[in-house]
């Protein structure tokens, strides 16, 4: 079968070895237990087996998260090389028994980006010269010796060499990219050294060039090398990245200095540069949220292509083969990068080839899955793809006998049971008492920057149709027509939080739902009540829309949304910032009456950045009320929601389960992994 992508789908040599086709899954981290073996640093068969499915599914190379080579008693190939050759070869032969290539992607670790919880990380995680720490700027990394760097170098050429002897296609040398040890190295705003590592470009990237230069002497110099590549930083300062459009003062790499850069990496003997944008200060650049454009580093990479003769890779929010078909066509990139796509639909690669666009399920750009969940210490996994990382165990088998379902409502959760009981045999009913599909997720795809959330709900709907489940809208199920089904699901969703101030029954103060659906804002000033997720985006967009826009939250914290990525809140924040939203804390509105609305603050004794306090209360005072007049020609509250489990109180039982929002009202992620877990064991 001809594809309509030739270019995208057309064969690329990278040092010796040739890739059948131009998609490549970029590194997605798997450092738990069950996906990498702690001693080793080898991917378990859980690990590989991840990896693997993205190669059955089409994807041309696989580059795998990082494995680190630093001296540290864990994760560390060097440290066990004949268990780590050993226990790779299960993964290099799985990749390879579908035609696609991997590299192994080794890291000198964090530097300044270290989580320092002890002496014991602090002392394993060096920057190149003492400087303030990402998480933590009142402490600062200590700068790395050149013993110790001396000793990385011959660390990444034995790795290299592990990995080649396992079966592995090259490797990939992380990074000058994202702000990590080598990154702060190549930049001098971060990198205060004096001696050969420090000062010129060409210093700078000393620690890299020896790097390369290694490995091809350990494994010769047909064996790929790839290095991950930011071309610029896009950091206004510590902890501070400029938005898209920004003017700003660029205190990391800029363009200019990235053209020299790829030159010189060129020159030292790296076979392809895996591109991106971003720093650890500017995070949301090297994990685009869905505030981000897509192909947000297009652009940029662009540039590099026409600086270099090897092999570009480049990533960030670029899924659109159309796209990337004409990019490699004209000759701006080599290779279309891919990351979180790949994780929310392993088959991504055959269904561009088919032509399938419909039948893809799409990324979010949530990192819910993802992101969140690697920095709370779990197995990667994917938002709207609960089988990420669990692909043996969490693979849909027949159902041993098939029923009869009922599944009450029509939101993620409920379309998700329906789909899973769907693909395994049963027989599905799904009611839904509005005339479409989608529940509150209709609302919260509503925002321009929500295009793939309004994608997942034609995706959803899509499948509805392909199963054969047999879809009733404009239908409320009563207790009465539970009867004579096997299974029932009750996702019947969540209903808004109200607030019963006096003047919040006024035509203007709406609801988030409908706000986001179908209300138009008249007037410059808007009210906020509640800084949760839904409430700062809907402040984003209406400061981005020219209004003056304050934001009330009860609480200390404004986006209080658990698995929310750092990534996402930083960008978010930055936002609200750019679009001078104000933040009132610890307030409630206390009443709304001729266009003011009267805030009561509870100022507490919060120190400044030198920790220093503003105020001196009492013991026993819990603060200072301030009140605020604030003028609002229109107020949204968005303040939570209710579950909505009437009929599953009346219906409940054995064979009758709670899902989504019914159950607690969380987030994507919680909706529909309930809804696949329990439909999978029917």
């Amino acid at each position: 079968m001809a594809t309509k992508y030739e270019h995208l789908f057309s064969p690329v040599k990278v040092g010796g070895i040739e890739i059948p086709n131009r998609i490549a899954m970029m590194p997605m981290g798997v450092f738990s237990p069950r996906l990498m073996n702690p001693k080793t640093g080898a991917y378990t068969k859980d690990g590989a087996d991840y990896y693997i499915e993205r190669a059955k599914g089409g994807t041309g190379l696989i580059i795998t998260g990082l494995a680190p080579i630093i001296p540290m008693p864990f994760m560390n190939p060097v440290n066990h090389p004949e268990e780590y050759i050993e226990q790779m070869k299960y993964l290099t032969e799985g990749i390879h028994k579908y035609g696609s290539k991997i590299f192994i992607q080794l890291t000198a670790m964090t530097g300044r980006a270290a989580h320092l919880e002890n002496e014991i990380s602090w002392k394993m995680l060096p920057a190149p010269a003492p400087i303030q720490n990402v998480w933590d700027p009142t402490i600062k990394n200590r700068g790395i010796t050149k013993d110790e760097i001396h000793l990385y170098v011959k660390n990444f050429a034995q790795a290299a060499y592990e990995v080649q002897q396992a079966g592995g296609d090259g490797v990939e040398i992380h990074a000058v990219h994202e702000g990590y040890l080598l990154d702060q190295f190549a930049i001098g705003f971060y990198n205060k050294r004096d001696d050969e590592y420090g000062g010129s470009l060409e210093n700078r990237l000393r620690f890299p060039k020896e790097i390369v230069e290694a490995i091809k002497e350990k494994c010769g110099k047909d064996f790929p090398v790839s290095l991950r590549f930011s071309v610029r930083s896009y950091v206004k300062d510590f902890n501070r990245g400029a938005l898209p459009g920004e003017e700003y003062e660029e205190k990391g790499r800029n363009l200019e200095e990235a053209i020299e850069a790829v030159k010189l990496l060129e020159s030292y003997g790296y076979d392809m540069l895996n591109c991106d944008n971003g720093s650890y200060d500017s995070w949301f650049w090297a994990h685009p949220p869905v505030y981000m454009p897509k192909a947000c580093n297009l652009a940029d990479v662009e540039k590099v292509k026409e600086a270099v003769s090897i092999p570009v890779v480049c990533a960030g929010r670029f899924d659109n083969p159309e796209l990337a078909d004409k990019e490699i066509a004209e000759g701006k990139i080599d290779i279309m990068g891919m990351g979180r796509p790949l994780l929310a639909d392993p088959e991504l690669g055959k269904k561009f080839y088919e032509g399938r666009l419909d039948d893809i399920r799409p990324c979010i750009s949530c990192h819910q899955g993802c992101l969140g969940r690697i920095f709370q210490d779990k197995d990667i996994s994917c938002a709207v793809n609960p089988a990420c990382g669990r692909e043996k165990s969490y693979k849909l088998q027949p159902a041993e006998q098939k029923k009869k379902v009922l599944v009450i409502g029509g939101g993620l959760g409920g379309m998700e049971a329906a789909r899973v009981c769907a693909i395994r045999g049963h027989e599905v009913d799904l009611y839904e008492k509005n005339s479409e599909l989608g529940g509150v997720f209709i609302a919260a795809a509503a925002p321009e920057f929500k295009e793939d959330d309004k994608n997942l709900l034609k995706w959803y709907r899509k499948q509805m149709c392909d199963l054969g489940v047999n879809v009733h809208l404009n239908t409320e199920v009563t207790e009465e027509m539970t009867s004579g089904y096997d299974e029932i699901f009750v996702a019947t969703g969540a209903k808004e939080r109200k607030l019963a101030i006096p003047g919040f029954d006024a035509e203007n103060v709406t609801y988030a739902v409908d706000t986001l659906q179908q209300v138009k804002i008249d007037g410059e000033n808007v009210l906020v009540v509640g800084g949760g997720l839904t409430g700062c985006e809907i402040a984003y967009m209406l400061g981005k829309e020219g209004k003056k826009v304050t934001i009330v939250e009860m609480t200390e914290t404004i986006l209080n949304a658990f698995g929310l990525s750092a990534a996402n809140y930083n960008m978010l924040m930055e936002l609200l910032d750019y679009y001078k939203v104000k933040v009132i804390k610890n307030a409630v509105v206390e009443s709304y009456k001729a266009g003011i609305a009267t805030v009561v603050e509870t100022e507490k004794n919060y120190p400044n950045t030198a920790n220093r306090a503003k105020r001196m209360f009492a013991l026993g005072v819990q603060g200072m009320k301030v009140k605020h007049e604030i003028p609002a020609d229109h107020i949204v509250v968005s303040v939570g929601y209710i579950p909505e489990n009437t009929l599953y109180e009346k219906i409940k039982g054995d064979h009758v389960y709670l899902i989504g929002d019914a159950e607690q009202p969380t987030n994507v992620m919680d909706a529909v992994w309930s809804a696949y877990e329990t439909a999978m064991k029917l």
